[in-house]
């Protein structure tokens, strides 16, 4: 195993969901969807997201799933029957999931997020209290997929989340493997940003499309994000892999996203360069993994003034510092900005 592949998988040990709230979370969905279930012209129910991709990473959030609603039992709701609007259906899969959950988890909550109902559990493990989202889905006269809402809008979107999770969980297991770490890498480098540029199904997009067969796990890093900061640069749309929703949408300007994304595989890919060399490689990654990788800290006053800058603290021994060892609070250059671009 080469240093960058090391450094990679200790960065993982920090960020992997811990395996008592990732439980909770598949618990409490299943909970939610066994009361959803028995909902009146519910259909079925489903798992989306970053449970079934096993792609969640710590601290465990939201468990997505949904409920799929038959048309002809509501004949007036959505785009393919009267133009009723998702609001008040939702507000009615609620009223049935709030006492339904609260028989197993007394401080429960429902309320809503932007797809559908959001459950709230009041009570913690492992310092996590995972939530639910629970999205209220019809199926369409035509064309694939469902019907889901926007209830920022209140109105309903084209989109096949069922679909999404057959392509991404889809492959050899290797390859399937390799994925899902690069997919879990790219979220911690993400949300290391005050404002992330990406949303995770954005990143599980790139990383189904450019992650190939016999790829290792760094060598997949570097393909994805050199490949995805090619197309931002240029302009070029993601599209929804299922060919149904919209075009992927950037979550920061254009320029911002392209910037973040180079940078990232620019270090990546000196790293791979340099994979002999461990402080090469150290020293790359930290500018990438900026929360989770400490350069080296070399004796000439550059570098301390380097480790000065850095978001975590730096020892006074590693500055060279007589004394007691003590931590020393990070700085940064007049002018520059409390996070990364």
């Amino acid at each position: 195993m080469g240093n960058t592949e090391s450094i990679l998988n200790d960065i993982r040990g920090q960020i992997d969901a811990h395996p008592q709230p990732l439980a909770e979370a598949r618990t409490r969905l299943d909970l939610v969807r066994s009361s959803a279930i028995s909902f009146q012209g519910a259909l079925r129910t489903y798992r989306s997201g970053s449970l079934p991709q096993h792609t969640f990473i710590h601290p465990v959030g939201d468990g997505d799933g949904g409920v799929v609603l038959d048309r002809r039992v509501y004949p007036q709701l959505g785009p393919d029957g009267g133009g009723e609007t998702p609001a008040d259906i939702t507000e009615e899969l609620c009223a049935l999931l709030g006492p339904a959950v609260r028989k197993v988890y007394p401080k429960a909550r429902c309320g809503t997020s932007k797809r559908g109902p959001k459950i709230t559990f009041g009570q913690p493990v492992d310092g996590q209290d995972p939530t639910v989202d629970l999205v209220v889905a019809l199926s369409r006269k035509e064309g694939a997929g469902l019907w889901i809402p926007n209830l920022e809008t209140n109105r309903w979107e084209a989109s096949d989340p069922e679909r999404h999770v057959v392509l991404f969980t889809g492959g050899e297991e290797s390859l399937r493997r390799t994925r899902r770490r690069v997919v879990r890498l790219m979220k911690a480098w993400n949300k290391q940003y005050g404002q992330p540029g990406f949303s995770s199904h954005n990143l599980t997009v790139w990383a189904w499309e450019f992650v190939e067969p016999g790829m290792g796990m760094a060598k997949a890093l570097s393909t994805v994000l050199s490949k995805a900061a090619l197309r931002v640069e240029a302009g070029r749309a993601t599209r929804d892999p299922a060919g149904v929703s919209p075009n992927v949408k950037l979550l920061v300007a254009h320029d911002i996203a392209a910037r973040r994304l180079r940078t990232a595989a620019d270090g990546v890919a000196e790293a791979l360069a340099n994979d002999g060399d461990r402080d090469t490689v150290l020293s790359a990654l930290s500018r990438v993994f900026y929360r989770y990788v400490d350069a080296p800290v070399s004796n000439s006053l550059a570098g301390k003034i380097a480790a000065l800058r850095r978001p975590s603290p730096v020892t006074t021994v590693a500055l060279g510092l007589g004394g007691a060892a003590s931590a020393v609070r990070p700085t940064r250059a007049y002018g520059e900005s409390g996070h990364h671009a």
